[in-house]
Order: C-alpha cells, then sequence, then structure tokens
C-alpha cells in the first residue's frame, strides 16, 4: 500500500513511529514533512497528504498534529478525502469498515 503522510512540529515523533512501522509493515511512505520541531503551520502538510489522496497518488493517508483536530479539518475540506480523527484502534478500523475513509487524522498528544 502506498501512504502519504504529514505532520507539523506538534506531530513529529508520532509520525516517526508511524513511519517506520508502516515500512516495516512492507508499505511505501511518502513522508512530506515537516522533519524538524522548528513551529511551522499544520495546514501546509494537511493539504499535501490531502491533495495526494484525493488525486490517487496514494492509496490513503496520515495527517498528525498536536490533537489531530487541525489537520482532520484541513484535509476535510479537500474534495474526494474523508478524514477521520481517531485515539484508539477500534474507531480507526470502523472507520475504514463503515464510513471508507480514506485520511487518518491522529493528535500526537491524544494517542
Amino acid at each position: 500500500m502506498k501512504i502519504y503522510i504529514g505532520c507539523d512540529h506538534g506531530g513529529l515523533d508520532l509520525k516517526n513511529i508511524i513511519v517506520k512501522y508502516l515500512q516495516e509493515k512492507n508499505n511505501e511512505v511518502i513522508d512530506v514533512g515537516t522533519y524538524s520541531y522548528d513551529s511551522c503551520d499544520y495546514p501546509i502538510y494537511a493539504k499535501k497528504v490531502a491533495m495526494a489522496v484525493a488525486n490517487k497518488e496514494c492509496d490513503r493517508g496520515i495527517v498528525i498534529c498536536s490533537t489531530g483536530i487541525g489537520v482532520s479539518i484541513v484535509a476535510n475540506k479537500v474534495k474526494g478525502v474523508r478524514c477521520a480523527l481517531v485515539t484508539d484502534v477500534t474507531t480507526a478500523r470502523l472507520t475504514r469498515e463503515h464510513k471508507d475513509t480514506n485520511v487518518l487524522a491522529m493528535g500526537q498528544k491524544n494517542v
């Protein structure tokens, strides 16, 4: 599976953990940033991921910030994206099974 992932400075640690995990499971991961703890604007990275999903450049997307709220709002503004903010495995599974989401939003402080 090809997955785009992006975060702001508030989600960098979680993003790095997820990237490593997904790669170990033989997924192709495209990391669009950010790559440092320097303050940055979450909409830049959330939109990059959402656009890649909407344009069918990948199968799924993951967006991360401190709470997940901001990145989920941005992603859901892109036509063709169905983004769900999740904090647990059950909710993540159900959003795919019942809502056909294509972008997962998470908050580093909430997961």
